[in-house]
C-alpha cells in the first residue's frame, strides 16, 4: 500500500492546512451552530489526522485511496458527534472512530471470512495478555490466558490464528503534541463494550490533574494493585502519607468527573 504518494483521492496532502486550537474552537463553535462551511474547514484541517492513522494499516493489501476514503468517513461521524464539554482533544475522540469504520471496511472486505465468535475469542486474549503484562510484568503462557477468560488454550491458539494481524492494544498509532494515542481495539465483552471507551479517556483526563506524586501513587494502587504500604516502601515515605496523598488524589479525580 503506497502512503508516500502525494495525491491520495484527489487530495494535494503536502498542501492541506494545520489548526491551531484557537481555529479549532472557533471551528467547532460555529459548527454546532450549523455552519456547514465552518465543518467543511474542520474536516480538511484534520485530514492530516486520517493520514496518520491509515498509516498504521500500511502492512495489509488496502489501497491506500480507499481507506483514506473510509478513515474520512470515521472523521465526519467524529466531528458530528464531538462535544468539546467532555474536555478531551478531538484528536483523542477521533482517533478511534477512524480506526473502527477503517476496521469493520477491511472487516466487510475481508475475502476469507473469519466468524464472529473466533474474532471474539481473539480480542478477548489479546486483552486479557495485556492485563497480564500489566499486572505480572511478564508474558502469560497460552495455559494462563486460557483460565483467565474461561476458554480451551486450543480454542486461543486457532482464534488468533485466523485473525490477520492481532496488535497491542497500547499500540502508538498517532502523536499529538507530544501525547502518544494507542490502539483501543473493539473488546466483545461486559466491561470493554464501544460505548465506554469516552469514559476512559475521562478518567486519564482526571489523572492529568493530579500533581506527578499523587499520579504514581494512583497508578500504583489501582492500576498495579499494589497495598499502601507497598506503596510507602517504594516511594520511600510512610504509610499515613501515602493514605492521605491518595485520598486527596482521588477527591480531585472526583470533583473532576463529577
Amino acid at each position: 500500500m503506497a502512503l508516500n504518494k502525494v495525491e491520495i483521492c484527489g487530495v494535494n496532502t503536502s498542501k492541506l492546512p494545520l489548526l491551531n486550537d484557537k481555529e479549532k474552537e472557533e471551528l467547532i463553535a460555529r459548527i454546532k451552530a450549523g455552519d456547514e462551511k465552518a465543518k467543511e474547514e474542520y474536516i480538511k484541517g484534520n485530514l492530516r489526522l486520517v493520514l496518520s492513522v491509515i498509516k498504521r494499516f500500511s502492512n495489509s493489501n488496502e489501497n491506500a485511496d480507499d481507506l483514506f476514503q473510509i478513515g474520512c468517513v470515521g472523521l465526519i461521524k467524529a466531528i458530528n458527534n464531538f462535544n468539546p464539554d467532555m474536555m478531551v482533544k478531538f484528536s483523542t475522540y477521533a482517533v478511534p472512530m477512524i480506526i473502527g469504520e477503517i476496521k469493520r471496511y477491511m472487516r466487510d472486505n475481508n475475502s476469507i471470512r473469519v466468524s464472529r465468535s473466533l474474532r471474539d475469542t481473539a480480542y478477548k486474549a489479546i486483552y486479557a495478555k495485556e492485563g497480564y503484562v500489566r499486572e505480572h510484568l511478564k508474558e502469560p503462557t497460552v495455559q494462563e490466558i486460557a483460565d483467565e477468560i474461561g476458554i480451551a488454550k486450543e480454542d486461543i491458539v486457532f482464534a488468533l490464528d485466523a485473525i490477520q494481524t492481532p496488535v497491542s492494544l497500547y499500540e502508538p498509532v498517532y502523536n499529538d503534541g507530544g501525547d502518544a494515542l494507542y490502539v483501543m481495539d473493539q473488546i466483545s465483552d461486559k466491561t470493554n463494550k464501544e460505548e465506554n471507551w469516552v469514559e476512559d479517556l475521562e478518567l486519564e483526563a482526571a489523572m492529568k490533574r493530579l500533581g506527578e506524586r499523587e499520579k504514581y501513587i494512583i497508578e500504583l494502587r489501582f492500576f498495579q494493585g499494589k497495598t499502601q504500604m507497598e506503596v510507602a516502601e517504594e516511594i520511600k515515605i510512610s504509610q499515613a502519607q501515602v493514605s492521605r496523598l491518595e485520598k486527596h488524589a482521588l477527591a480531585k479525580m472526583k470533583q473532576y468527573l463529577s
